[in-house]
């Protein structure tokens, strides 16, 4: 799957399209001006991508939060969008203050702390191992320019993502999270006719030359690949968590979570 699809994103605001590296300095001319329209308060341009430590990726988010929204809002916003599909558990981490202490114990304790509801316990228990920052916690209490949080969903069959506060605003936000633009469909083409939208994926053969397929081309690998028949053919999504575990899409903004569509216009 050596394809590198064009990142592009639409502007919330006024429906230009940009490239993934443009897009937020064009979403900060709207909210300077959104600063001096609007009620005051404290806001975060916010962008979210998949940890560059595994290598580029071509999807984003671009998030406008509030300030009284907590870690959990936007972690349900990300399931919603991007993650879900087995109720994993997830994490933020401020990897400034990862002390990389504590044994197996340790994490056993957090969890009985959790189970037996005692969250604020919990939460100040792994902030203290991890760096973990506790979910219950407001944005204006974590957020400031620059900052760089990473973020797990599945502690098994991870998906880490790395987000950054692009800006503050001294100025609410219209909603407590208000999605500003996100890549649109990528065009993964099929890896055998290299001419169609890929459709479906085979999770068996991911790491091989040939893992993407359009509908007619994966009639053809299914005749040659029981997984495919049996279990590993997955729907082509608009995530970084396209083909692992059960995930079959997003929640939210589901009309740019389908396929790329040859010849469409923006």
């Amino acid at each position: 799957m050596e394809q590198k699809p064009k990142s592009e994103g639409i502007c919330y605001f006024c429906g230009k399209i940009f490239a993934k590296t443009g897009i937020n300095c064009h979403l900060k001319t709207h909210l300077q001006k959104k600063a001096i329209e609007k009620t005051e308060g404290t806001s975060f341009l916010v962008k979210i991508e998949s940890n560059p430590q595994w290598g580029s990726a071509p999807y984003f988010l671009s998030l406008w939060i509030d300030g009284e929204a907590t870690m959990n809002h936007i972690d349900t916003f990300l399931r919603d969008i991007w993650l879900e599909c087995c109720g994993h558990m997830s994490a933020f981490r401020n990897p400034q203050f990862q002390q990389q202490v504590g044994g197996m114990w340790d994490y056993f304790e957090a969890m009985e702390l959790l189970e037996k509801g005692k969250v604020k316990q919990y939460e100040k228990m792994m902030e203290d191992m991890s760096g973990e920052v506790p979910k219950s916690r407001k944005a204006n209490k974590v957020f400031y320019k620059d900052l760089k949080l990473e973020y797990e969903y599945d502690f098994g069959s991870s998906t880490e993502l790395l987000l950054t506060v692009m800006e503050e605003y001294p100025v609410k936000a219209d909603k407590k999270i208000v999605l500003l633009s996100r890549n649109e469909p990528l065009e993964w083409l099929c890896d055998t006719c290299k001419k169609e939208p890929a459709t479906q994926i085979c999770t068996a053969h991911e790491w091989d030359e040939e893992s993407l397929f359009c509908d007619k081309c994966g009639k053809k690998h299914a005749k040659i690949c029981e997984d495919f028949r049996d279990y590993s053919a997955m729907p082509m999504v608009n995530s970084p968590r396209m083909g692992v575990c059960a995930y079959e899409g997003g929640r939210i903004d589901t009309e740019r979570d389908g396929i790329f569509v040859k010849n469409k216009r923006l």
